[in-house]
Formats: C-alpha cells, sequence, structure tokens
C-alpha cells in the first residue's frame, strides 16, 4: 500500500484562492491523502471555507507567519511524505503522486520543489502577468538541483522535516532562505517540472515591490555566510541585470549636467542590463508579443532597482546591528529538532 502523504496549507486572509487551493488538492491522484488548513488567525472567510471543504483546519488564534503555521501543520501529520502548498496556489492533479515518487526514488534527495505556471492562478492584473512570466521563467531555468527552497509548493520526507528542525518562528518573509541554507547542509534538493501548479501573484506594483525590498534586504545574512545558498536561482546574470540598471540610473543626472554625449553612457548601462536578461524577454516575447513585452521591461527595470535598494539597505543593516547579523541563527531551532 502507498504511503500516507499529508498536505499542508498554510492560509491568511486568502479567502478567493482558498477554494481553488482545495479543490485542486481533492483532485489529486495519489491515494491515500490527509489534508490540514492552518489558518494563521485570518480575518476574512477563510476557516468557514475550509470547514465546508471537509478539511481538518488548525486555528492559531493570533497571527505568527507561515513559518509558524507549516509547523504546526507538520506536527499534527501523520503522513510519511508532507506536501506543503501556500493557500494562493492551485496544484496539478499529479503534483503530488510526482513529487512522492520521486522522493521514493532517491533515498539522498531531502526535497522536491515544484515549478509554477506561467499563467497566474487568477488574473486580476497585467503586473500579475508580469510576475508569473517571470517568477516562471526564473524557476524553469533553475530547474535541477538547487540550494534554495521554493516553498510554495514543495515536498519532503516527515523524517527529513524531523532531522532539520523546524521552519524558524522568527522569520516571516525569509523563512524558506534559512530552511533552503539548513537543508542544503545534508540533504540534495531539486527543483522540478514534475510538480506544478498555479499561483496567485500580487496584482498591485507597489505590494510586490516591497516583498522583493524586504526579501532581498533580509537575505544579506545569509550572502555573507554562504557562497552557494542560492545555487540555481541567483546567477551572474541575474546579478549583473540589477546592478547594470541601478548605475544606468546612477549616472543619468551626471551625464545630463556634462552634456548630452555623455547621455551615452547611462544608455549603454541600461543595454547592459537588457542584455543579462536577453534570454527571459526572448521567452516573454515569443508568448505575449511585442506590447506587453515592452511592459514586461519596464515592470522588471523597477524590480532590478528594488533588488539593488534592498541589497544596499540589508548591508548597511548589516554592519550596523549585531543582531541583524544573526539573524539566521539556527541554534535554537536546531536544538529544538534535537529534542
Amino acid at each position: 500500500m502507498p504511503a500516507l502523504a499529508t498536505v499542508i496549507v498554510p492560509n491568511y486572509n486568502h479567502a478567493q484562492s482558498l477554494p481553488l487551493c482545495l479543490a485542486a488538492i481533492k483532485q489529486q491522484t495519489y491515494a491515500p491523502l490527509e489534508i490540514v488548513v492552518v489558518d494563521d488567525a485570518s480575518t476574512d472567510d477563510s476557516v468557514r471555507i475550509a470547514e465546508s471543504a471537509g478539511v481538518t483546519v488548525l486555528r492559531n488564534e493570533r497571527n505568527e507567519g507561515p513559518s509558524v503555521a507549516r509547523n504546526r501543520g507538520a506536527e499534527w501529520a501523520s503522513g510519511q511524505f508532507l506536501f506543503f502548498v501556500d493557500s494562493d496556489g492551485a496544484l496539478a492533479p499529479d503534483a503530488v503522486a510526482n513529487a512522492v515518487a520521486l522522493l521514493e526514488a532517491d533515498p539522498d534527495l531531502g526535497a522536491v520543489c515544484g515549478i509554477d505556471d506561467a499563467e497566474p492562478l487568477t488574473i486580476d492584473s497585467r503586473v500579475e502577468e508580469y510576475r508569473a512570466l517571470q517568477h516562471h521563467y526564473w524557476c524553469v531555468a533553475s530547474e535541477g538541483e538547487v540550494s534554495f527552497l521554493f516553498s510554495a509548493m514543495f515536498a519532503i520526507r516527515a523524517k527529513v522535516f524531523r532531522e532539520v528542525g523546524p521552519f524558524n518562528p522568527r522569520l516571516r518573509l525569509t523563512e524558506e532562505v534559512d530552511y533552503g541554507n539548513r537543508l542544503a547542509q545534508s540533504h540534495r534538493m531539486v527543483s522540478t517540472s514534475a510538480v506544478t501548479g498555479k499561483l496567485d501573484h500580487d496584482h498591485l506594483l507597489s505590494p510586490l515591490l516591497g516583498k522583493l525590498f524586504h526579501r532581498v534586504r533580509a537575505r544579506v545574512p545569509l550572502y555573507t555566510r554562504r557562497k552557494r545558498f542560492a545555487q540555481g536561482y541567483e546567477t551572474p546574470a541575474r546579478a549583473g541585470s540589477s546592478v547594470f540598471a541601478a548605475l544606468a540610473v546612477l549616472t543619468l543626472p551626471v551625464a545630463l549636467l556634462l552634456g548630452p554625449v555623455w547621455l551615452a553612457l547611462p544608455a549603454l548601462l541600461l543595454a547592459g542590463s537588457l542584455a543579462c536578461d536577453a534570454r527571459m524577454y526572448r521567452f516573454v516575447l515569443a508568448r505575449r508579443g511585442l506590447p506587453f513585452t515592452l511592459f514586461f521591461a519596464g515592470v522588471h527595470f523597477l524590480v532590478n532597482l528594488t533588488i539593488i535598494g534592498g541589497l544596499a539597505t540589508g548591508m548597511l543593516q548589516w554592519l550596523a546591528s549585531p543582531r541583524f547579523r544573526r539573524l539566521y541563527d539556527s541554534a535554537p531551532v536546531t536544538e529544538r529538532a534535537r529534542t
């Protein structure tokens, strides 16, 4: 008989996408399967929706973040395999089956991460379409062995989860980076298109840029500790795209002061930024045509600037704050795992 798998759904105020998420889980081809929604003190209709779907619902008394929600679901689970999917995602019907098959076929494999579709779960804006395409492309380009956990949809053996320890409850935006860093020290991880699903991405520009800024800022302590913690995800070309974009903006005022000839400098830097992401732009052009590609490039330019801003802010914070430098200290977490 196949091993029991538990699907864990951390949720906070995703009443709109939660029905789609749970319906997709119930359509999984894998059996036996148990489902638990861990509601992180939602203020919308999420709890009623989950309960009406006939799944187990665990309710946190106060909002404590996705780390605590995932940990609570893992503690409740009785499955040999744990499949985590965010409540703003909908898995393909074979996602759990394929993930379990990969883990069973390779005892050395610690976790299997899914790749989200190029189309968002719901289309609310062109910004959301940008984010879905951009994130899909980055994930597909990173397919294979990684050291960066894609937490929106991933499977892990319950035994491995207990060995590595829980998600760090102090982290809210970068908990998957920390967990992937810890997991990669003893187990392999892969990202694979055999496990897919759709995600409901941010549809407004300001929240998207805000999340990216704080995620990059909070990763700086790990950048200083581990050169390969984001293997397969953060590449030299992507870093170069952001650096060239920032330099283009920084040199523009100087060029305007020195004369029209000097405008060639920021123009060349902008061209360098576009060249670093040339493959991604060709991918978007083939799928969506020139008008959307121009929109895509404009939004991505802002994303590149946001990444550099978050990195610079994080470096300053790292230099000024010993507490920030200890952000990813895992001693309390790993000690809990041993006990």
